[in-house]
């Protein structure tokens, strides 16, 4: 009898941290909208003075205009790398690849002698890619082999090819 009351009291324990997370999780993705609208706070000239820093947007020429297109990189790069640690799919390492192309695409937009802020980008994310898709297209034919030889459904089969770190942590030093 004690340790089924253990038990219960281990699962609703995990609940309610299941809750909290989900509901921190939720909390970052609902404020993306303001972290977006960010820049109108930015004054619409090309130097930008505050406490901590001065910016001078050389190519932009507006301040408010530079900080507008990096936050329209960082928002979907954001939301990605929520994506990434929070998804619990075989296929979740895909999201590297656009998590690479934006990270290229904000050191681009940070570069000051720019161009075109979105041009050879597929040139940067072919080593990338190289490694990644053929990774997911073995893995999906892992599965696919056992569907054929065993009477499993497709949702078991994802559960035995998930990595299930127990925190955070362990989910980033499983990459490095």
């Amino acid at each position: 009898m004690h340790s089924k009351q253990q038990r219960l009291t281990k699962e609703k324990s995990k609940s309610n941290k299941n809750l909290v997370i989900g509901s921190i999780i939720a909390t970052l993705i609902a404020i993306t909208p303001y972290l977006f609208y960010l820049h109108e706070s930015v004054p619409d000239t090309e130097v930008w003075n505050t406490f901590l820093f001065t910016y001078s947007s050389g190519y932009y020429d507006s301040a408010q205009i530079a900080i507008w297109v990096v936050l329209g990189k960082l928002i979907p790069l954001y939301l990605l790398f929520l994506w990434f640690f929070t998804c619990r799919h075989w296929w979740y390492h895909t999201l590297l690849v656009p998590i690479a192309m934006y990270v290229y695409q904000i050191f681009d937009v940070l570069n000051k002698d720019v161009v075109s802020v979105d041009s050879n980008q597929l040139i940067y994310l072919i080593p990338i890619m190289a490694v990644i898709i053929p990774s997911i297209y073995l893995i999906r034919a892992r599965i696919f082999n056992k569907i054929n030889e065993a009477n499993k459904s497709l949702e078991e089969l994802e559960d035995e090819f998930k990595i299930s770190p127990k925190n955070f942590w362990d989910k980033v030093k499983q990459y490095f």
